[in-house]
């Protein structure tokens, strides 16, 4: 994917399309929950299907988290040597319950990372999308 620059400027917004075509593309992400005031993030895979971001997870801390405050934060990012750039996702997060619902996430083929059980499916449901470009280069001088 190209990311057009205007001259001299080496941060580019990305619109929703960019930030949906970088989300479609790519695996793993953070997820960051809140809790009796509490922030947590942990790392995931995830695929993004539909507007929506679907991950798995084993009974725990993110699906107890969850549905305590379903509002999340979801970023994914990736670095070149050249560039970088990052997407952040705000939603609603939701453990799937319907047989349709979770066999709609289960063909996404999403497989967890380490051969632990994941027997929920979490589907977040944006609320915004969010990204940035970045082009490397030399730190401009301050001037004195």
């Amino acid at each position: 994917m190209m990311f057009e620059h205007a001259e001299n400027e080496p941060i580019l917004v990305l619109n929703d399309e960019q930030c949906w075509k970088l989300l479609e593309h790519t695996k793993h992400g953070r997820l960051v929950l809140t809790a009796a005031g509490e922030a947590d993030i942990f790392p995931i895979n995830y695929k993004a299907s539909e507007g929506a971001i679907y991950f798995r997870s084993g009974a725990g801390t993110k699906v107890a988290e969850l549905t305590v405050n379903d509002q999340v934060l979801f970023e994914t990012d990736g670095i070149l040597s050249d560039q970088a750039w990052s997407v952040i996702v705000r939603g609603t997060a939701e453990v799937l319950e319907t047989a349709s619902d979770i066999e709609h996430a289960r063909k996404l083929g999403i497989s967890p990372w380490v051969p632990t059980v994941k027997d929920f499916y979490v589907k977040i449901t944006p609320t915004s999308v969010s990204g940035r470009h970045f082009q490397f280069g030399q730190h401009p001088e301050a001037e004195i």
